[in-house]
């Protein structure tokens, strides 16, 4: 027995009387009543892999390999070498070799050359002729203490030449023998000279590799002001463009300087949450005047997950909170050219629709919590509460110190005879008793 999915036009059930009976594969789920059940109900199971292809025994021969500044190459495993993730390896390259790390391998490598469209015979694609040995590692360390100097060196060539470009970062092959130099620029640069200049002063192979400004954030690395490293240096490869409309949706203030981000450009995370907020925003009108008998109100501001709106007059620095079906209640009056007698909802809604409402039912729990205050603090004798206005603080003003010589002050303590040594201790031992009386005299706070 299967399940209606399981039909076709043909006979399915095959019978000791039935010898030409006819299979055919189904339209469903192309198990051909092979189910093991008697129906398809919510505890069945259904094999997903069995249409699928497994992979060959033989694993995928080219493997992904990491360099310095996250850049990444596929490589192509010619001697069958036993790669695990992380292992150092020596690569074949033009008139040399550098040395990298295995990021990736097996069958996800396959798909990010689909994603990527790198074909398998493709001339990016360089050979690994060993596991990196101790003497190539050593080779790298030496060739990466050399990176510094020469970046340095090179902005000072830069300098004199006076190229309009951005020199970010350096990277040499691990045989010593080339360097590459990556650079930005708004525009086109001329560095034909420089080139010649470096070659000679460095005597390498120098290429000349001009990126963007988020691309260089992504090399240099960095801490954003989320506390984070980089999006762009972690995890993120598809840098898409960011528009100050993005900003203006999420409410924010449009400061350059705290909406740019490392590249000096702006943020990327500014993306991640703007169809959250677009679906947010259907529900909310489109309105920029408030019209009453008061006159006409202003769009101040626009919570949009609270679903507020704040509105006030020319004339007054109050603003009035608004829920979405208060504004659109006044945008309907407004049609009609009816205008409430102000923003307050108690002169324009009736008692019932007033206490359905959100926002009055905010307004009386703040009331009740601003009575129990008042109630509070006169009760402590901190406040007035009629009407609830601090007390004013004394201020204490004190008196201008005279100059007394050292000489006038030997003589006011040898006339005096009371100022010994024991009339002193008497004195600090009643100040010390008056201060205890006066604290067991105030009353207890409850």
């Amino acid at each position: 027995m299967s399940c209606n999915s399981c039909a076709t036009n043909a006979q399915q059930i095959d019978t000791e009387n039935e010898q030409n009976s006819t299979h055919e594969e189904p339209k469903g789920c192309k198990s051909n009543g092979n189910c093991g059940t008697s129906g398809c109900n919510r505890l069945n199971s259904f094999d997903w892999l069995s249409q699928m292809e497994l992979p060959d025994t033989k694993p995928f021969e080219i493997v992904e390999v990491k360099f310095k500044g996250g850049r990444k190459a596929f490589c192509r495993n010619i001697n069958n070498l036993h790669l695990i993730t992380g292992d150092a390896v020596t690569l074949e390259v033009e008139r040399g070799f550098h040395v990298g790390h295995v990021s990736l391998q097996g069958e996800l490598v396959r798909l990010q050359m689909r994603k990527k469209r790198i074909k398998m015979d493709d001339e990016s694609i360089c050979d690994i002729e060993r596991k990196a040995t101790q003497t190539d590692l050593d080779k790298l360390i030496e060739a990466r203490n050399r990176e510094l100097p020469t970046m340095y060196r090179t902005r000072e060539i830069i300098n004199q030449q006076n190229l309009a470009m951005k020199l970010s970062d350096v990277e040499y092959q691990a045989d010593s023998t080339k360097a590459t130099f990556y650079y930005s620029a708004d525009s086109r640069v001329d560095f034909r000279e420089l080139i010649r200049m470096l070659a000679a002063e460095f005597r390498i192979r120098i290429e000349m590799r001009q990126i963007s400004l988020r691309q260089e954030a992504s090399r240099v690395g960095g801490v954003g002001v989320c506390g984070r490293e980089l999006c762009c240096s972690t995890w993120l490869t598809d840098f898409k463009p960011v528009s100050t409309t993005a900003a203006r949706y999420q409410n924010l203030s449009l400061n350059t300087s705290k909406l740019s981000g490392q590249c000096g450009k702006l943020k990327c995370c500014l993306n991640y949450e703007l169809d959250t907020y677009l679906d947010a925003l259907k529900d909310i009108p489109e309105v920029k005047y408030l019209r009453t008998q008061e006159g006409e109100a202003q769009l101040q501001k626009t919570d949009i997950f609270k679903k507020l709106m704040w509105f006030s007059y020319n004339s007054e620095n109050v603003w009035y909170a608004l829920s979405i079906e208060e504004v659109n209640t006044i945008l309907k009056l407004n049609e009609k050219k009816e205008f409430p007698p102000s923003l307050k909802p108690s002169e324009w809604l009736s008692e019932g629709e007033i206490l359905d409402t959100t926002l009055q039912d905010n307004h009386i729990i703040d009331a009740e919590e601003f009575e129990r205050n008042v109630r509070r603090k006169a009760e402590k004798g901190d406040s007035n509460p009629k009407t609830d206005t601090p007390r004013k603080r004394r201020t204490r003003t004190r008196r201008p110190r005279k100059n007394i010589s050292k000489a006038e002050v030997v003589n006011k303590t040898s006339s005096n005879p009371n100022n010994t040594t024991e009339n002193n201790k008497q004195n600090q031992a009643n100040k010390r008793r008056k201060r205890k009386n006066n604290r067991l005299r105030q009353p207890k706070k409850e």
